[in-house]
């Protein structure tokens, strides 16, 4: 079973008008905690400009797009995190803002940023694939209301279901937390673009829970977050649906998650 690894990450604010205090999110950093030298560090800037340009349309984007070389050779080049982080705070000018950071737990740092890149940065591609957006907005609304509860860094991440159920298999669980002897797990489901999500979640399902029995020794529970606007007299949804309950998968809508957020915090004593 792969460690995980305590990780912080920091977005990059581009602030064209620091009167108007508008923003737009064009990059994310990711360092390793603690880590001097070897551990992991990474950027990974927008590759979708529009909404610097909507924003700012005399933005100067060659510019920006140097400034990722310039901080993935400081990444590589400091060894000191914490020197590194303060330098970049110091060397930007009112343009480039950067959030406050956050600490995150991951198995793979590098998937794990692709898909911070992916929640924070990237809008939705017109013409692109439904079933990514989808999903994608539910996920961005259930890392929102557990880092608001302040467990998003005290959560798993991304979790490999083949170290369960068998070697290759491609499912990944968003994010679980294990209060006393129970694994909750939370996957982002979307029913209105990607039905068969559904089938698949729950024939892995019962694998799923006999491997972390046999692995952790817990129980397991597993809530797939669905959309709140649900079509319940489409035929195909109501199959999802009721496929999910008979695999005694909860099923949530995104707007619940603040009330299962809180449920973490208190779990968790956050």
């Amino acid at each position: 079973m792969a460690a995980f690894r305590q990780l912080e990450f920091f977005l990059l604010r581009y602030v064209p008008d620091a009167v108007k205090d508008e923003f737009v999110n064009i990059g994310v950093v990711m360092v390793e905690a603690g880590a001097n030298g070897g551990g992991f560090a990474e950027v990974r800037f927008t590759r979708d400009w529009r909404r610097v340009r909507c924003l700012d349309p005399q933005a100067d984007v060659e510019m920006l797009e140097a400034l990722e070389r310039d901080i993935r050779g400081q990444l590589v080049s400091t060894h000191d995190r914490g020197v590194l982080l303060q330098r970049l705070e110091d060397s930007f000018s009112n343009v480039i803002q950067l959030s406050p950071a956050k600490g995150c737990l991951a198995e793979d740092p590098v998937a794990e940023i692709e898909a911070m890149a992916l929640m924070y940065l990237e809008s939705a591609k017109a013409g692109g694939k439904r079933e990514v957006s989808g999903r994608q907005r539910i996920l961005v609304k259930m890392r929102q209301a557990f880092e608001q509860a302040g467990v998003w860094g005290l959560m798993r991440h991304d979790i490999a279901v083949d170290q369960y159920t068998h070697k290759g298999d491609p499912l990944k669980i968003d994010c679980s937390y294990q209060p006393n002897g129970e694994i909750k797990m939370f996957q982002a489901v979307s029913l209105q673009t990607d039905v068969d999500a559904a089938k698949v979640l729950a024939f892995s399902y019962p694998k799923i829970v006999e491997g972390i029995l046999s692995v952790h020794r817990a129980s397991a529970l597993l809530t797939a977050v669905v959309e709140d606007d649900l079509d319940r007299s489409d035929e195909a949804v109501l199959f999802a649906l009721a496929t999910l309950e008979q695999g005694r998968i909860r099923v949530a809508a995104a707007g619940e998650m603040a009330g299962i957020a809180e449920v973490a915090r208190r779990e968790l004593r956050a």
